[in-house]
């Protein structure tokens, strides 16, 4: 039984990657995004990243690689993941859930800054208003998505993952377009 899971499990990972891969828009969108994101850091802006449970890990595991490191030893490049446990229960009190992320946009989004907004249902309303805030603060957005994600269309460039049964999958497909992106990133700075 736990054979035919695991079987299981590695099959359909494998399929929603293949189906990934067919779409024609895969690689020309994280492309963009990877160069997006570059000009933003070249030109002196920084990159905030935000998204709810493990699209939050997700974004603080891209935050964390950008102001570390990845492959191989350079300068640390500024990026910040929305995950300060403190803050996001005080808004959360204060104001309300759907505010968390937008609020900390508004108190630390510049003009030439990018947002990374991370949902794999994406229509998350919390990630929504962040993009939201973004837009009012002269930010370009990077949403990784999914095709039916309500995100993507507010996003200056979107990376869709194929729906999927799961939200798991498309999680899956994300932290390989994280990876894909830092290293993009690292070769055009």
């Amino acid at each position: 039984m736990i054979k035919d899971i695991i079987e299981h499990s590695l099959l359909e990972a494998r399929n929603e990657l293949e189906a990934f891969l067919a779409d024609p828009s895969t690689v020309s969108s994280i492309e963009a995004a990877a160069g997006l994101m570059a000009e933003c850091l070249k030109s002196g802006g920084k990159i905030i990243s935000c998204g709810n449970g493990g699209s939050l890990c997700d974004a603080t595991h891209f935050a964390e690689e950008l102001t570390g490191r990845f492959r191989s030893d350079r300068a640390p490049l500024p990026a910040m993941a929305i995950n300060d446990p403190a803050y996001i229960t005080c808004t959360a009190n204060d104001y309300s859930f759907d505010k968390v992320f937008s609020r900390w946009v508004e108190a630390f989004g510049k003009p030439g800054d990018t947002l990374l907004a991370i949902s794999t249902s994406g229509s998350s309303a919390n990630v929504v208003k962040a993009i939201e805030a973004a837009r009012e603060k002269g930010m370009k957005v990077v949403a990784l998505t999914s095709v039916s994600g309500m995100m993507a269309g507010l996003a200056d460039v979107a990376v869709k993952a194929p729906d999927a049964l799961h939200s798991d999958r498309v999680q899956e497909i994300h932290i390989k377009v994280i990876h894909i992106l830092i290293e993009a990133i690292e070769a055009l700075i």
